[in-house]
């Protein structure tokens, strides 16, 4: 994917936007507004408890930490870490083996 501005290797908004509207043929503005409300979707279901699950992509699920004691890495202070909520992403067997394969050095 030809990334825009930003940091080199990061696919941005704008990267995904320009990609439907190269491989979709949506206009940019419509590729802009599908991509802001796919995001928009993912988020609102997360926020409502729910699990979004991408076929062959994989599923995005909130996660309930409990309270735990950690260290502060400066002084070795021990420190209570307070529970909190976490979001999780778990790559499918298809993604997975997508990024394998194509990390994988080449015979």
């Amino acid at each position: 994917m030809n990334h825009g501005e930003g940091n080199p290797g990061t696919v941005t908004r704008a990267d995904l936007a320009e990609a439907v509207y190269r491989e979709i043929g949506l206009s940019r503005s419509e590729s802009a507004t599908l991509v802001e409300n796919m995001i928009g979707h993912i988020s609102k279901s997360l926020v409502n408890g729910e699990h979004v699950k991408l076929a062959g992509f994989g599923t995005f699920s909130l996660r309930d930490k409990k309270e735990r004691m950690g260290r502060n890495p400066k002084t070795g202070e021990d420190v209570p870490i307070t529970s909190r909520r976490v979001l999780v992403f778990k790559p499918s067997q298809v993604l997975k083996e997508r990024v394998d394969s194509s990390l994988s050095p080449k015979k």
